[in-house]
């Protein structure tokens, strides 16, 4: 018979462990080696109830073999019997009852020795089964001295293993359900809105940036006009990132209320302000191991400023009515429109934070600086329209195609998406067999803005006082010129920039008089 502080230092042990992280296999078989080492049996098994089957999690002294199997209590009327009891189960050494583990001793080499003393115990939480707990000996008289009240100290904590790895097993599953679906969302998004679209310079050097500093943990800052696509840039920067498993949490500095923007950024507790009814994490907590991205950064208080400054220098943050100090770890992307350092200057922007968010500036060129890619954009745009129309197809007309080229796009691509689907909608209606956008359908009329810069590519835009043929073949050599000045001159790209054959490329540029 074991000592009772050799029980209790058991029984310590397997509390200990549960508190400890390890993983379940392991708290497992802790947990049978303690009970082992104390109680004078030749096996012990835990199983666990799942779906009406117990089945083992681990073993001592048993063929291994047992691992494997699944144990239907109705088929094993010992172990019905274990589980249907409120008090551990002794059964008579001349019990006809067939024990699911005769043969199944590790010390028996030929698998014939039959168990002669048998014992287990139910094993609940909370008044709900979860499963067993079987203690086998050769020695009919090895279970004859330990208490009924030791059995139930076991086989409490050996039911808390249980529930315990369940648990987090659970909360391991839930938090990879969560990535999988922040990973479908982001792939829904690129279907939604694609990838960055264009093969200029600009873009390409664009693209360039975006990987060198994808590849690291560096805050970057995302600079452009309204409507250049700076959004889209954080996605595809978080997605080429190591932490693209993970979410990225956007927030919108502009839309913040100031009184309620520190609870958005960081939480609060329970009671911490007037309709703070419970407890609740904050965008950096969202974000703790993937992305948060600060849209509109120039338009965050000065007064918050100052936290948000902690929070990156740190990486820790305080819920609103908060004493405990809570660590994050977050890549940083933010974005505006603004010019920053103007308003560093101005005493509108904390100069700390604008040099804290400004380690890797990437800057999203305008449209009016990468006009070349306004045919592959509008092509773009018009497949999602005519998605979100339910059309077979969407055409855009080449001297609808000219205008576009003429304008100065203030409102850059973002401007350029709206105006497509507008100009779909009327040539839809205009004739649903046809959808074929019309200059008139654009709504530019005669407000077209000027272009304010000159380029190399030549300058022909159609216009309403040429022949159509003469129209579209002065613009098809203005789109021709300007894909080869945006490929160096290689014909290949530039054909694949068109969307055209390289060798019919170089057939109509023959004929347009463009020398190849």
């Amino acid at each position: 018979m074991p000592s009772q502080q050799a029980i209790d230092r058991a029984l310590r042990q397997i509390a200990v462990d549960l508190s400890n992280t390890m993983p379940g296999e392991v708290q497992f078989q802790r947990l049978v080696a303690a009970i082992g080492s104390v109680l004078p049996c030749d096996a012990i098994a835990l199983l666990h109830l799942q779906d009406g089957q117990l089945i083992p999690m681990a073993s001592q002294g048993l063929a291994p073999e047992l691992m494997g199997r699944r144990f239907d209590p109705a088929a094993h009327p010992r172990l019905a019997a274990i589980i249907n009891s409120p008090t551990p189960v002794r059964f008579p050494a001349d019990s006809t009852l067939p024990d699911p583990f005769d043969g199944l001793i590790a010390t028996d080499a030929d698998r014939a020795l039959p168990v002669h003393a048998c014992l287990g115990c139910a094993l609940h939480v909370d008044a709900e089964l979860v499963g067993a707990l079987t203690l086998d000996a050769l020695d009919e008289e090895a279970f004859d001295r330990i208490g009924d009240s030791t059995i139930a100290a076991f086989a409490a904590l050996a039911a808390a293993t249980l529930r315990n790895v369940a648990l987090i097993r659970a909360l391991e599953q839930a938090s990879e359900r969560q990535r999988a679906i922040a990973r479908d969302l982001m792939q829904e998004a690129y279907r939604r809105e694609g990838n960055l679209v264009g093969n200029s310079r600009a873009m390409r050097r664009l693209r360039q940036e975006i990987a060198t500093v994808a590849a690291t943990d560096l805050a970057v800052l995302i600079t452009g006009e309204t409507g250049t696509g700076k959004e889209l840039v954080a996605r595809t920067l978080h997605a080429q990132s190591s932490r693209s498993e993970q979410a990225l949490v956007q927030i919108n500095c502009a839309a913040l209320p100031e009184t309620v923007a520190e609870s958005e950024l960081f939480g609060h507790r329970k009671g911490a302000f007037t309709g703070a009814t419970a407890d609740r994490p904050g965008k950096f907590e969202l974000a703790h191991g993937g992305s948060l991205f600060l849209d509109e950064i120039g338009e965050l208080p000065l007064s918050l400023q100052a936290k948000l400054l902690r929070a990156l220098q740190q990486g820790e943050i305080q819920r609103v009515g908060a004493d405990e100090i809570i660590r994050v770890d977050v890549r940083i992307i933010a974005a505006t429109n603004r010019d920053l350092q103007r308003e560093v200057d101005a005493g509108r922007f904390r100069s700390d934070l604008y040099h804290r968010l400004h380690v890797y500036p990437v800057a999203v060129p305008p449209l009016r600086e990468h006009r070349e890619d306004l045919a592959v954009l509008a092509g773009h745009f018009l497949d999602l329209a005519r998605h979100k129309l339910g059309l077979a197809r969407v055409d855009l007309h080449p001297l609808a195609l000219a205008a576009l080229a003429a304008y100065d796009w203030p409102g850059n691509v973002r401007e350029l998406e709206h105006l497509l689907l507008r100009a779909s909608l009327k040539a839809m209606q205009r004739d649903p067999e046809r959808t074929l956008i019309q200059p008139e359908d654009l709504g530019l009329g005669n407000g077209t803005t000027a272009r304010t810069e000159t380029t190399a590519a030549p300058q022909a835009t159609p216009t309403d006082s040429l022949p159509l043929r003469q129209a579209i073949d002065a613009f098809q050599a203005q789109r021709i010129a300007a894909a080869l000045a945006a490929c160096d001159g290689n014909w290949s790209q530039a054909a694949r920039q068109l969307g055209i054959d390289r060798a019919n490329l170089q057939r109509l540029a023959r004929r347009l008089g463009i020398g190849s």
